[in-house]
């Protein structure tokens, strides 16, 4: 059980692009780019000389799809992941794509966020999504390595119904316990009663409930918002969690640097206290 960082490829950076990672104090990350142009062997083979030179293991690629994204409840069911049918040839493939890089650099798996998958099992439009899905976890099973959700557009029960119903032997969740919050898809905490089994990484964050209808609630540092985060992580050991606490703090500069480096401290209590 480690404690680590989301962390953006960045090939302009002078040096090496992992010293951010490192400065922390950190030993792993999940490696995250929207950019398909850093989808090549070259920006893989960098990837892994870097991270070997900082001491950093990529414990997952958090994988960027093209095309229009919208993080709220008007336009995001049209534009995230891999529901909407416009996008969904065009992000199969970049998924693919994204698990070749996972596998040149060793990371053990992928992780997206596939959309406002369907509430009603009956609606026309599911099963599609379900085949794009088994579509990519197919390749990435081909290639030795998983497919991960992050929880956010679903709420707990979907999500497993179509782990269910996708089938590969290399499904696992990306629980961001903030997400659920956010969306107002459930509590955290109650919902490793429903897919803990499938909980391979944990997103660090925090928020509050949505206040409208039309917009996610507010992210904020974690421990300051509505995870229980001491509750969080006993349940997690409770069930034999054993991956790895990745923080995730969406804002930048150094408000996100001070967030970081005290919900590093804090995460330190909560886990000794569980």
């Amino acid at each position: 059980m480690e404690i680590g960082v989301i962390h953006t490829i960045d090939t302009n950076a002078q040096g090496n692009m992992f010293k951010v990672v490192s400065d922390y104090g950190f030993g792993v990350c999940q490696l995250n780019s929207w950019n398909m142009d850093d989808c090549t062997p070259a920006v893989a083979e960098r990837v892994v000389k870097e991270a070997g030179e900082a001491g950093v293991r990529v414990c997952a690629v958090w994988a960027g799809v093209p095309g229009p994204a919208a993080w709220n409840f008007t336009q995001g069911p049209l534009t995230l992941g891999l529901v909407p049918e416009a996008y969904r040839e065009e992000r199969v493939k970049a998924l693919k794509s994204w698990a070749d890089f996972a596998s040149w650099i060793g990371a053990p798996a992928i992780i997206t966020h596939v959309g406002f998958i369907p509430e009603n099992m009956t609606d026309p439009a599911y099963p599609a999504v379900v085949e794009a899905v088994r579509e990519v976890a197919a390749y990435c099973e081909s290639k030795g390595i998983g497919f991960w959700f992050e929880t956010g557009q679903e709420t707990p029960v979907v999500l497993l119904r179509t782990i269910q119903r996708v089938g590969t032997s290399n499904l696992g969740i990306n629980l961001d316990p903030a997400n659920l919050i956010l969306y107002g898809k459930g509590n955290p905490i109650d919902a490793l009663d429903t897919i803990g089994a499938y909980v391979r990484n944990i997103h660090v964050k925090d928020g509050l409930y949505p206040t409208d209808g039309d917009n996610l609630g507010e992210e904020v540092r974690a421990g300051t918002g509505k995870v229980n985060f001491p509750a969080f992580v006993r349940k997690l050991k409770e069930i034999g969690f054993a991956g790895e606490y990745i923080i995730e703090r969406e804002i930048t500069g150094e408000e996100q640097r001070q967030d970081i480096l005290r919900t590093t401290g804090d995460l330190k209590e909560w886990l000794q206290e569980a």
